[in-house]
């Protein structure tokens, strides 16, 4: 069997100035702050809400993630984890209204960096828009990531496709679209 290495990836695991604005939890702040499309936060519901990846693999890679702070999936309530799963199918019907992908991959990094996470105390689910004969090869052979479309387009196109969807309250381009699932 051949093996293909990135060792080049291990720098942005382990930078030392994660996030230098950020005093606790990236994704606890996020959410909190003023300019929604400035920090990627595209979409909210009553207990979780839709980030963009800020280093995304493919246009529309995003995240949704539960506004509880915690690292164990296991310790969700009832309640969090029912808004956080009608959340992600929201999100699949944005990002097929916004890119039309042909396929996802969608899933959690749990237990700490072993499982390719770079922030392990705050459950979050990435959710990333698949393309047939995107082999997504550049990055382990050329040490090049192609990104096709900037964040700011990206986040413009999810926020549009959320504010279309039902029960959905869009308050303009600097705030979350709301979701209301009752």
């Amino acid at each position: 069997m051949e093996q293909v290495f990135a060792p080049w990836r291990i720098e942005w695991v382990k930078r030392e100035d994660k996030n230098p604005d950020v005093e606790e939890c990236v994704f606890c702040e996020l959410p909190e702050r003023e300019d929604a499309r400035e920090n990627l936060v595209v979409a909210a519901s009553e207990r979780a809400f839709v980030l963009l990846n800020n280093a995304p693999y493919n246009p529309g890679h995003l995240m949704v993630l539960p506004r509880e702070h915690g690292g164990d999936y296991a310790a969700l309530d009832d309640a969090t984890l029912l808004d956080h799963a009608r959340l992600k199918q929201r999100a699949l019907d944005a990002l097929d209204a916004a890119f039309e992908p042909h396929a996802y991959n969608a899933g959690l990094n749990l237990g700490g960096g072993a499982a390719g996470g770079s922030i392990d105390d705050h459950v979050h689910t990435h959710v990333v828009p698949r393309y047939e004969g995107d082999t997504n090869f550049m990055p382990v052979v050329a040490d090049t990531k192609v990104v096709v479309e900037g964040l700011a387009d990206s986040y413009d196109a999810l926020h549009e496709a959320f504010a279309a969807q039902s029960d959905a309250t869009d308050r303009g381009p600097k705030t979350p679209v709301a979701l209301d699932f009752d």
